[in-house]
């Protein structure tokens, strides 16, 4: 019966190398770790016009994180093409005091 040590020397230092690149990903901190936690969303859905006139858009609004996203339907692409974005909060901060 045939051995092949360099076989067996290939894959244990394959395995020692996966082990380290397993033991430096576990090590070192995640991104999202870092990032604050992010309520679960309660969205509400709205149907109006924009101020451009055009077709009409659908204002979605989370307020559980305080936050507007608007969309129209392309009906040449058909996709929903986002608007605009507001933070409710960010905006309510930058108004003048007495509005």
């Amino acid at each position: 019966m045939r051995t092949y040590l360099g076989g067996r020397r290939g894959l244990i230092v394959l395995n020692v190398v996966l082990l380290a690149i397993l033991g430096a990903m576990v090590s070192v901190p995640a991104l999202a770790q870092n990032q604050p936690a992010r309520a679960r969303g309660e969205y509400t859905m709205i149907a109006g016009r924009t101020n451009a006139g055009g077709p009409a858009a659908v204002y979605i609004v989370d307020s559980a994180n305080h936050e507007v996203v608007a969309l129209r339907w392309d009906s040449s692409k058909n996709a929903m093409i986002g608007l605009g974005y507001r933070n409710i909060l960010g905006d309510g901060r930058a108004s003048p005091p007495g509005r």
